[in-house]
């Protein structure tokens, strides 16, 4: 066979084949954001929500834990997926709000607090719970959207992928709230913050593994 009857055999092979689903963002958030309502759905119903949990919304730090990594949650995807596309262009800087109001909180908190308890306050009674119970709950959802994600065509993989673990831990650590009693921003913003840094260094271990062209 010559070159030329090669090439028209591959052509001819390339054109019988299905032409590949494009690449759907919606799909991607939407399946994420499934997979960790399951997830919740399942700890919630193991665990259980907080018994005080009407009364205590009331206090600005127990929204606070809640709605921030919420927040941090919707950016960090939003910014994924748009970093999911070659000519993507984003700024990273809006991800820094929700930990800037976050250490306002703390800030204020060590204002109200006597030097001797502090430590005490920082550790808590639960971090280990809240470490794990946040990798495990992100564990799915970040999994799904690497999955997800190697269909499209991210410059920075390594990057998307991290910000795919962000927008998973933080999620995580929102639906970990309604069950957590600890409201210390000195507890919350340092052992919230950790589990999501961590998540986020496996969704960057991910992305640069299997997001690369």
């Amino acid at each position: 066979m010559t070159s030329k009857q090669s090439t028209a055999e591959l052509i001819r092979q390339l054109a019988a084949s299905p032409a590949p689903q494009p690449f759907r963002t919606g799909m991607v958030a939407g399946g994420m954001l499934a997979v960790l309502l399951m997830s919740l759905v399942a700890f919630w119903l193991v665990f259980g929500l907080r018994t005080d949990l009407a009364g205590a919304w009331l206090l600005l730090p127990v929204q606070a834990k809640t709605v921030l990594p919420l927040v941090l949650s919707v950016l960090a995807l939003w910014f994924a997926l748009a970093s999911s596309r070659p000519d993507g262009q984003i700024v990273l800087w809006p991800l820094a709000a929700p930990a800037l109001l976050g250490l306002l909180l703390v800030f204020q908190r060590l204002g109200q607090r006597a030097e001797g308890s502090l430590l005490t306050e920082v550790l808590g009674q639960t971090a280990f719970a809240c470490l794990t119970s946040i990798t495990v709950l992100s564990a799915l959802p970040l999994g799904l959207g690497i999955v997800m994600l190697r269909r499209a065509a991210p410059t920075r993989p390594a990057m998307t992928g991290a910000l795919a673990g962000v927008a998973a831990g933080a999620g995580a650590v929102a639906g970990y709230a309604l069950h957590c009693t600890e409201d210390s921003p000195l507890f919350f913003v340092v052992w919230y913050g950790l589990a999501i840094c961590i998540v986020a260094c496996c969704g960057g271990w991910l992305g640069h593994r299997y997001l690369r062209w």
